[in-house]
């Protein structure tokens, strides 16, 4: 089997089929007129006057799952040994990624997959947890006063307290092992990184999430994220596990190109592009912007390399693309190809 071909299959984990029960309208929520959800009436609160987290959550589709960095101004916050790491992740074609070993994510597991994915939030006062429906795996947030434990056993998931800073649960999570990777693309982290989580619930169906990653040995200063999480009304979670890492021993070898393209040719398609029609999902995902650079004869889009396959059409480990020149041979947009259709990359000035 084509080593790429594996590798862009187990990259995109398929979504599971959400609404297990269709017919069943989510009971005791707050509803309009017509009987629809009521996502902006006022956020629930608890007995004792704090917001009231507990629901089924699913983030804003975003790219951070797949690659953290998206700012510009953070391309350089790696240390070298980390930079240095994160190519080999690369030119090795992810043979080391524990998801496409069937192993737990990790700090990624936190963003949902993206947004593709749902959690649900139960909450007392004592303790928060958190199923999240990819992978069946869960999370317990303590909020009983106690620290987090000094020198852990490095666990998959980590180990995780919380307090409130008014109507904010700010949640800090350290434990974790070095084996887990902080994107798909590869990006690693050290055990000593620290995840800090802050959530605020604005109205009944509206979250504001805010993750910030500090990990001194592999970053130069903290990385944040910031997304929107909507509550999933009228619908429910599947189970959804990985139960197939056969093909993961043909994750082998360097990521060599069957079709050498000059410098020139590369040349041609670096430059930024700008998302203008794509498939649901693709957006979230793969990100509304690109940028396409050559390092070292390897043309990458952002942090993924792409391999040529003609001097138009090249795959990766997100998906295969394809260029479109002009007349006059000028780059005019690409086609970005994932599991739910296509993309369509404009070239920008």
């Amino acid at each position: 089997m084509n080593r790429i071909a594996v590798a862009a299959t187990l990259w995109l984990l398929p979504a599971p089929l959400y609404a297990q029960w269709l017919n069943l309208p989510t009971p005791g929520i707050p509803r309009t007129a017509d009987g629809k959800p009521n996502l902006t009436a006022p956020a629930p609160r608890t007995p004792d006057g704090r917001p009231d987290l507990s629901g089924l959550w699913q983030p804003e589709f975003n790219p951070y799952n797949l690659d953290v960095i998206q700012d510009p101004k953070d391309e350089a916050i790696f240390r070298p040994a980390a930079e240095a790491l994160f190519q080999q992740h690369l030119a090795d074609f992810h043979r080391t990624d524990p998801i496409t070993q069937c192993l737990p994510g990790g700090p990624l597991e936190i963003l949902a997959t993206g947004g593709i994915n749902l959690y649900r939030m139960i909450q007392s006062r004592a303790v928060i947890g958190l199923l999240y429906e990819h992978g069946a795996m869960y999370r317990q947030i303590f909020m009983d006063g106690r620290d987090l434990p000094k020198g852990p056993n490095p666990t998959w998931m980590g180990y995780s307290v919380g307090h409130w800073e008014g109507d904010t649960l700010v949640v800090e999570s350290a434990g974790f092992n070095d084996r887990t990777w902080l994107d798909r693309v590869g990006h690693p982290h050290s055990e000593d990184l620290r995840v800090t989580e802050r959530f605020q619930r604005v109205d009944f169906g509206h979250m504001w999430f805010q993750i910030t990653y500090d990990d001194p040995k592999t970053l130069i200063r903290p990385l944040t994220i910031s997304l929107a999480v909507n509550y999933a009304p009228d619908n429910d979670m599947l189970e959804t596990v990985c139960e197939n890492d056969r093909d993961a021993e043909h994750l082998v070898g360097q990521v060599n190109a069957d079709v050498k393209i000059g410098p020139a040719v590369l040349a041609k398609y670096a430059g930024r592009y700008e998302l203008r029609g794509a498939a649901p999902g693709i957006a979230g995902f793969f990100g509304r912007t690109q940028t396409l650079r050559v390092i070292e004869g390897q043309l990458f889009m952002n942090a993924i390399p792409l391999i040529p396959r003609s001097e138009t059409s090249f795959d990766s480990v997100a998906a295969p693309v394809e260029f479109f020149l002009d007349s006059h041979g000028t780059v005019t947009h690409f086609l970005l190809r994932a599991n739910d259709g296509e993309g369509r990359y404009d070239r920008k000035p």
